[in-house]
């Protein structure tokens, strides 16, 4: 039920701060039972699927589809070769919990690959990881060697039919790379730019146009856990359209920014900021909340009595996304953080569709005026119109979600932006932003 508590964190379990848990350790935790029992008694694929289906876990990346529905899809392609891809690639503002993931315990994300690979029958896996987590690579590279020398990948597993060959590719480092179709870019060796869907879709034309599985880091260490003590007991964690547990990157102006994990449905958005982070730092007032990181609407203090699940931040007209909460106090000039977004998504572009380029570049041009004290009423409009126009226009969700940041911001907090042009200044000039680029 949505009310029920943890008593003990899921995937943030017995994580040491600093080394990663060990594979004595992991296997202490019941760690590779999973795997030992599926590929040991050789357990059909399908049933493995059909365990992840109904269990309801949704992808923890952003768009949160049924995973089980996405395995589903590649599980039933035929093909000589698939492949599996753990996307841990995350650059965007206020998100850091796969990184945490992998540095703490990666022997929980392995076997939730090797595991995700037998289901829909991918012999090679790659683990995507962000260039610049230099020891989060070690470490899991140090976990992968282990798992190998425990005969639970590699060549007949267990003694099994079933072969896998696992590496490791990195990310340049940069928010477009996460998108699931640029990482197969990278890992095909090309630049980090989106392909158009359709006809692109990794399940059918995937990495080297084979069928390809791409799930991100959190989704993959929830499936250990899922098979091992099986789907009603996920299902009961959370909410019934938002089942299970979710890791929420809780940032911005809190007295205890962190990660917190609960089950889905669970707490709202204010209980969050106030049970986990503390309240808003030095005793302000609340203004607004990003509850699923920037490419989301932003919602104002008067919403934050909201659930956080997928479908409940929906009925508010935002979303969940990677469950990056951004808090902004009072002292937090929008306009201003309106240009921050905005020239975030403009620096990442990748420059491949021209609506992209142009328009990111344009609508902080316009920003940038308002922000300075130069602007007019209409340049306030303007904003609005040119976020209309190049919503849905590129290949990928990067410069819908780059709209979102600033179209929403406008129409929550619209007296600010016209506070600027008729006071041809920012009012709250001076105040900090509080949100970390990684």
């Amino acid at each position: 039920m949505a009310d029920q508590v943890l008593t003990k964190d899921l995937l943030l379990s017995a994580l040491p701060d600093v080394q990663p848990l060990s594979i004595e350790a992991y296997l202490g935790e019941g760690g590779y039972s999973a795997l030992r029992r599926i590929l040991g008694d050789r357990t059909p694929a399908r049933e493995i699927v059909e365990i992840i289906k109904a269990s309801g876990l949704r992808g923890r990346g952003g768009a949160g589809f049924p995973t089980g529905r996405k395995w589903e899809f590649v599980a039933h392609r035929q093909a000589d070769q698939k492949y599996l891809c753990c996307n841990a690639a995350e650059d965007e503002p206020g998100t850091f919990k796969d990184r945490y993931l992998l540095r703490s315990n990666p022997h929980q994300l392995v076997e939730g690959v090797i595991l995700a690979s037998y289901a829909v029958g991918a012999q090679e896996a790659y683990i995507y990881i962000n260039g610049n987590f230099h020891d989060e690579q070690r470490f899991v590279e140090q976990a992968m060697g282990e798992a190998r020398a425990r005969g639970f990948w590699g060549k007949r597993i267990l003694g099994g039919p079933y072969s896998l060959d696992l590496k490791i590719s990195k990310s340049p480092g940069t928010y477009i790379a996460g998108e699931e179709t640029a990482l197969l870019e990278v890992i095909e060796g090309r630049a980090a730019k989106p392909r158009q869907k359709p006809p692109y879709y990794p399940a059918v034309s995937g990495l080297y146009g084979q069928p390809t599985l791409v799930n991100n880091a959190e989704t993959l260490c929830h499936v250990p856990h899922i098979l091992r003590r099986g789907a009603d007991w996920f299902a009961g964690l959370g909410s019934k359209t938002s089942p299970g547990t979710m890791i929420f990157t809780l940032t911005g102006d809190v007295n205890r920014p962190g990660l917190y994990e609960r089950p889905l449905g669970s707490l709202t958005v204010r209980e969050l900021i106030e049970q986990c982070g503390a309240g808003v730092t030095g005793g302000e007032r609340l203004k607004a909340v990003y509850p699923g990181g920037p490419s989301n609407n932003v919602i104002p203090a008067a919403k934050i009595d909201v659930l956080l699940d997928f479908d409940s931040l929906k009925t508010i007209g935002s979303g969940l996304g990677t469950g990056a909460v951004i808090v902004m106090s009072e002292r937090v000039c929008m306009v201003e953080r309106a240009l921050y977004y905005s020239s975030f998504f403009m620096k990442e572009s990748c420059g491949q569709c021209p609506p992209c380029m142009l328009g990111t570049a344009h609508l902080t041009e316009i920003l940038q005026k308002i922000e300075g004290g130069g602007a007019n009423e209409s340049d306030v409009l303007q904003v609005g119109q040119v976020c209309g126009m190049i919503k849905g226009r590129g290949y990928c969700f990067f410069l819908t979600g780059a709209a979102l940041a600033v179209e929403s911001i406008l129409n929550n907090f619209q007296d600010e932006y016209l506070a600027h042009v008729r006071e041809h200044r920012c009012l709250l000039k001076g105040t900090s932003l509080t949100v970390p680029l990684n």
